[in-house]
């Protein structure tokens, strides 16, 4: 089928179509940098991070941008409170920012513009819009003249009066109307500043996401994300002055991710997550929901390095990835921890086809593009035609508006699948056919090329303990013996006390036919 985006400017899927055939531009709302990042910070770049990986997988040439506002009325309230430059605290938290991109494997962005090195384009904007009457100067400040843009609220869907009540706080008493936002702040005592033909001061919030896109991606882009709260006003006005000022539509797509929610119930992971986020017309009311509920910084969010320290990042992504990207994410502790259990399926068949083959799942080599996907054929024939068809479904699932929810589910029937071959060929017995082991290989190989588009599956984890692994196995060994002699002997009670005392040593026992297996962690 092919590949199909929802636009919230249209309230619909369409087919998709870049600017320049062959190439995709994509510009993301990046982070102010004012505190340490969150997991909601993460939601974005994970998701549209797999959207690159599945273009290029589909041959495209994409160019992904990713903004750092590093100034802005947080940051400068910010640096005042902790005593610091503003220019000191946004260098700090936009390490911050980028250490948490590498551990979640966000590895795609092409660009990372500074809004504070983009101050001229953001001024020749200003300049053009004023001469073609879409703004106006005021005691020092620039204000983009919203009555005079026709189709002004037509990304959110919302008149001018509902607009105000989205918007932040411009409280001049001379602006012409009430909803007119800020182009040019005029600079107060103390607050970074730049020169200009208004006088000295710094952008508005708008603006600068215009610019650092128009200066990088060209007047026009394919691709404009960002979370559902920025929407409006943000988005409504980044569009508004980017098409006043260029005379062009800005953006062919605006895709808006779902928003992460606070939740106490855990959930089950690997079907059932395909349901693609919320009906067009109730667009406006869940972006009220979703933000009344949002997980924030203000709302005591846990910084994302302490979630690391309780989850394992893949296992976060995974997470993040199971739920359709227009709908909420239902974040919880034992939400993700369930997914981690989840997760460990998939590790222990990694384990088995090395224990089969000799080879690790991890070395694999993969086609990069869909186009040089191997072809599935061979014996047993249904096997391969399983294969075949959940491939399909996997790919179809990524060619409706990117549904990773629905592809997330094929991994996991594809698990159940492998699983099913080698327990039929007994392949991980010394009685086993060893003749099918090719077969198993490429169906490895294709769970390995779809889960590297999701951007997991990429590093070996830690893998079960064999009897050749030095001192701490040697008593792992010991350990293992006891407990069979008690199972033999019916003495289920000590059986039962050593597993789980190993269980609160983060210490796993997993019994199979002819051995028992340990892992740690």
């Amino acid at each position: 089928m092919p590949l199909r985006v929802y636009s919230t400017l249209s309230r619909q899927k369409e087919d998709f179509q870049t600017v320049e055939p062959g190439k995709v531009s994509m510009y993301l709302c990046g982070p102010t940098v004012y505190k340490p990042a969150h997991i909601g910070h993460m939601v974005g770049p994970v998701i549209f991070d797999t959207i690159k990986r599945y273009l290029t997988y589909s041959g495209y040439k994409v160019t992904w941008v990713v903004n750092i506002t590093d100034v802005d009325d947080k940051l400068i309230n910010r640096a005042n409170e902790k005593g610091v430059t503003v220019e000191a605290l946004a260098k700090e938290m936009t390490q911050d920012y980028f250490d948490n991109l590498k551990t979640m494997a966000v590895d795609g962005i092409d660009h990372f513009p500074y809004a504070t090195q983009h101050i001229k384009e953001m001024q020749e904007i200003i300049a053009t819009l004023i001469e073609k009457g879409f703004a106006y100067p005021l005691d020092g400040d620039v204000y983009f003249n919203c009555t005079r843009d026709e189709d002004y609220g037509k990304l959110s869907g919302r008149s001018l009066e509902q607009m105000l009540a989205g918007t932040r706080a411009e409280t001049h008493g001379g602006k012409r109307h009430p909803a007119d936002f800020a182009l040019w702040k005029g600079s107060k005592p103390g607050e970074p500043a730049w020169d200009s033909p208004w006088g000295p001061g710094r952008p508005g919030w708008h603006i600068e996401c215009s610019a650092m896109a128009k200066k990088i991606l060209g007047d026009s882009i394919d691709i404009h994300g960002g979370g559902l709260d920025l929407m409006f006003p943000h988005h409504e006005n980044e569009l508004a002055q980017s098409e006043s000022c260029t005379g062009k539509p800005f953006a062919r797509y605006w895709m808006h991710n779902g928003l992460m929610q606070a939740s106490g119930a855990p959930g089950k992971v690997g079907g059932g997550h395909d349901k693609q986020g919320d009906k067009p017309a109730d667009l406006s009311a869940a972006k009220e929901a979703q933000e009344a509920n949002k997980l924030a910084g203000s709302k005591g969010a846990a910084s994302v390095k302490e979630l690391f320290a309780r989850h394992d990042p893949e296992t976060i992504r995974f997470f993040l990835l199971a739920t359709h990207y227009r709908s909420p994410i239902d974040f919880s502790d034992e939400r993700i921890a369930e997914t981690g259990k989840a997760l460990e399926g998939f590790y222990r068949l990694f384990e088995t086809y090395e224990r089969i083959t000799g080879h690790s799942f991890y070395s694999l080599k993969t086609a990069t593009k869909r186009s040089d996907s191997a072809v599935l054929s061979g014996e047993p024939a249904a096997y391969f035609q399983e294969l075949t068809e959940q491939r399909r479904r996997y790919l179809d699932s990524m060619d409706d508006d990117f549904n990773t929810g629905g592809a997330v589910g094929v991994l996991f029937d594809l698990r159940k699948t492998l699983n099913a071959f080698i327990t039929d060929h007994k392949l991980d017995s010394a009685s086993g056919d060893k003749g099918q082991i090719p077969s198993l290989t490429a169906g490895m190989t294709l769970l390995k090329e779809l889960a590297l588009i999701l951007g997991v599956f990429r590093e070996g984890k830690q893998k079960a303990v064999s009897a050749d692994d030095g001192t701490l196995d040697g008593l792992m060994q010991l350990v293992i013996q006891i407990r069979a002699d008690a199972r033999k002997n019916k003495n289920f009670a000590v059986a039962d006390l050593i597993r789980n005392k190993l269980n609160e040593l983060k210490i796993t026992l997993e019994d199979r036919t002819d051995q028992t297996l340990w892992r740690k962690g």
